[in-house]
């Protein structure tokens, strides 16, 4: 049998207490995992590596990435994240997202991601170009990544008439995911309202930025949850931050995941940027503002974690490793056990793709050959130690590959 591909002698992620076994792709799929596979082809032996399924970036700001040089964060833990994005966003042009884009986006494929959903911003100061650009990117890129837009407004919805344009012609023109930021709108329930009327007028799913506050006051989440059940779009449905629910008691934090697992709605926590803002109003026994995934999933809710922002304001930090952001949210919410970092794997790859309502996912026979190669004996290792991956494949075809380092010994 001759295959296009075959990877020999590697654990499979979820299996790696199993023996050894052979992954042969032909034409872009997995078509059989099997020990000693007869079959000829181009042939990598990789020696006990664990192969997993690409990785999952959920939520991440491509379109305002790698501003720094025009755009400082806020010195003396001040709180104008917003407003200094803001202030720039009118000098983005096509041109100028697209390069910062596929920059941040090299960066994360060089880490092992195969999928990305990325949220971008319609607001009136950069109207549609930013929109434009993801688009010619995801194009451009598809040799590498499924890439999946999210449109929102970031500044204000309900009192801005031209944003509503914004976002329902770049709905017209086929994105995929309807968002917003209530949190910024002075109508928080009237924006709300209004996502969930568009997902349903354009048949698309919501990804909604709700709940960063230093309390765990006038909580969004709720109508979220109410509207979910009430137009059946349950499955369809995430938030991303929930930094209020690290302020929650345990038992509060049950109720709301009962509540977020009866209603089918996703969390994704976003570490690195909530470390960054949250608690900056304190002087001293500053919060962390990272949801507690570990927790709510155990209540049956569905979770990921993911980058959200690279090098601006609001994050001023990143280079596209998921595992590097598995491990941040690891130490931080003090999950250390195997089975907990397990989990935490799984909320950047088969949970993820859940999110994502992608049914093709994982090192399965038939699925693409959308895969991650790394030198590590379990998932759990991978996260503990910020794993970077050697090789990375999309449907079958290699995507890169890193050389391992090794000590120059006398």
């Amino acid at each position: 049998m001759a295959l296009d591909l075959i990877l020999r002698n590697v654990r499979i992620a979820g299996a790696e207490t199993e023996p050894l076994r052979d992954v042969g792709v032909q034409n872009g799929k997995i078509v059989a995992i099997e020990p000693d596979l007869a079959a000829e082809g181009e042939t990598l032996d990789l020696d006990g590596a664990l192969v997993s399924p690409g990785l999952i970036e959920t939520h991440i700001h491509l379109d305002k990435s790698r501003i720094l040089d025009r755009c400082s964060p806020s010195p003396n833990r001040g709180r104008d994240h917003m407003a200094r994005v803001a202030a720039v966003k009118s000098e983005f042009t096509v041109e100028d997202v697209y390069e910062r884009a596929k920059a941040t986006l090299e960066g994360c494929l060089l880490h092992g991601t195969t999928h990305v959903r990325t949220h971008v911003e319609l607001d009136p100061n950069v109207g549609l170009r930013s929109f434009e650009a993801l688009q010619q990117l995801a194009k451009d890129y598809r040799w590498a990544v499924d890439l999946e837009l999210c449109v929102f407004a970031q500044e204000g919805w309900t009192d801005v008439p031209e944003v509503d344009v914004n976002i329902v012609e770049a709905l017209k023109q086929g994105a995929k995911v309807v968002g917003g930021a209530p949190g910024y709108d002075p109508d928080h329930a009237g924006q709300i309202d209004r996502i969930f009327e568009l997902a349903r007028e354009f048949d698309v799913d919501v990804d909604i930025h709700l709940d960063v506050g230093p309390t765990a006051e006038d909580m969004d989440i709720y109508q979220v949850c109410d509207l979910t059940e009430k137009f059946g779009w349950g499955g369809r449905v995430a938030v991303g931050h929930g930094a209020k629910y690290s302020l929650l008691p345990a038992n509060e934090l049950r109720d709301l995941g009962k509540r977020l697992a009866d209603s089918g709605v996703a969390v994704t926590v976003l570490p690195a940027t909530d470390l960054f803002v949250m608690g900056r109003e304190r002087e001293h026994s500053v919060v962390r503002g990272v949801a507690d995934a570990n927790a709510l999933v155990s209540c049956g809710v569905n979770c990921s974690l993911s980058s959200n922002n690279i090098l601006n304001p609001f994050t001023p930090f990143g280079d596209g490793s998921l595992m590097r952001i598995a491990n941040l949210y690891a130490n931080t919410v003090q999950r250390g056990a195997m089975e907990e970092l397990t989990e935490c794997f799984e909320m950047v790859t088969h949970r993820s793709a859940r999110l994502l309502r992608r049914d093709d996912y994982g090192v399965a026979i038939g699925n693409p050959a959308d895969l991650a190669v790394w030198d590590v004996q379990s998932t759990a290792e991978a996260v503990a130690t910020a794993a970077l991956p050697i090789f990375g494949f999309k449907r079958g075809r290699r995507s890169f590959s890193r050389q391992l380092p090794a000590l120059n010994r006398p």
